[in-house]
């Protein structure tokens, strides 16, 4: 039988070797630098490639889960929960010494066909509420969380443009505030981050995007909301060039108003790009330079999160294959788990010599 994503979707969580949870040794060179780096973790795929756990336990300080804590996955009927998949993944993280950062309490997306049903916004209120408490409640060592993900569209058409979705429609863009003021109360040293992606591009969108972003920040911050930090996911699309004075003055920015700066999804969308695998690697590296650069130069980040650590273990391969054939190269670790050039311009943004 093919193993894929969807199939262990909806299998759930499956036993697997108890090596997947031994306590592996972090990497020495990784460990003594400051910022600390971390992947996402798509639980299934442990079950595929044991040794996974024990290369993201040698490179990570932290980790991400992909879907588990999703709401889709997390509440598949109403009244019902089952955290299987988060639990198993957070026991894993405390084993080997690893931080979870939360993903994510409010998203407008993964949300299970039952959620529609509910009308008024007291009641999608309340849902909310209900969810956030649930997750923060049981996982108190979590202190990093995206509170609220990709609120602002694509091609949005002013700054005030948010997007669509159940939270939007029911509750308005008052929902943002509610989520952070709820998770600041319930764990009120925690970092809560407003995560969004496809700010960071010189193209035509790019500047729409980063206004509006802006906008809901400062829109948030000026109701006094406890946004503590931002995310800049970094699904770098290969090929489009990297607004680096923009994004650079937009940290700074963001840095002025005493928000952190997180890097929390990053990897590159490499369809378009070379077919060789050297060229297609140095390329991807090139890109990734300009983008950490650019954060570096406004002030920084206090952390970064590729989305997977090693190629064959990325969405990107079932999202957007290749149409050479060639298998997708989008992580900082190839198949055999070995260090590209990627990783190496990870260790220099680390180390503060990009």
């Amino acid at each position: 039988m093919t193993i894929t994503r969807r199939h262990f979707l909806k299998q759930g969580t499956t036993p697997f070797m108890a090596a997947a949870l031994a306590p592996w040794l972090t990497s020495p060179a990784f460990a003594q630098q400051n910022m600390p780096f971390g992947a996402a973790l798509y639980w299934p795929d442990m079950a595929i490639e044991p040794r996974l756990g024990a290369e993201i336990a040698r490179w990570c300080q932290r980790i991400t889960p992909v879907q588990e804590m999703k709401f889709e996955l997390l509440r598949p009927s109403e009244g019902a929960w089952d955290f299987s998949q988060a639990d198993a993944l957070v026991d894993y993280a405390r084993v080997n010494g690893l931080a979870v950062h939360g993903h994510t309490l409010v998203w407008y997306a993964a949300l299970p066909e039952w959620v529609s049903k509910i009308t008024s916004a007291a009641a999608a209120e309340a849902l909310m509420t209900e969810h956030i408490e649930t997750l923060i409640q049981r996982y108190p060592d979590i202190t990093s969380w995206d509170v609220v993900n990709e609120a602002i569209p694509d091609v949005p058409n002013g700054v005030k443009s948010r997007r669509d979705g159940f939270w939007q429609e029911r509750l308005g863009e008052d929902h943002i505030a509610m989520a952070f003021r709820k998770a600041h109360e319930l764990s009120p040293h925690s970092t809560l981050v407003l995560n969004e992606y496809d700010v960071e591009f010189a193209d035509e969108y790019g500047p729409a995007k980063r206004a509006a972003f802006r906008d809901l920040i400062q829109s948030l911050l000026d109701k006094g909301a406890p946004v503590t930090a931002i995310g800049f996911q970094g699904h770098l699309r290969g090929g489009r060039a990297i607004a680096k004075d923009e994004l650079a003055a937009f940290v700074a920015e963001l840095k002025s108003w005493g928000l952190d700066v997180l890097v929390t999804e990053l990897d590159v969308i490499d369809v378009n790009l070379p077919r060789d695998a050297d060229e297609r690697d140095r390329v991807i590296a090139a890109q990734v330079r300009d983008f950490l650069k650019a954060i570096a130069d406004g002030g920084g980040a206090s952390s970064i999160t590729t989305w997977g650590i090693s190629d064959p273990y990325s969405w990107i391969r079932w999202a957007y294959p290749r149409p050479d054939g060639t298998p997708n190269r989008p992580l900082p670790l190839d198949e055999n788990f070995k260090p590209k050039l990627f990783m190496d311009v990870i260790d220099d943004f680390r180390n503060g010599t990009l």
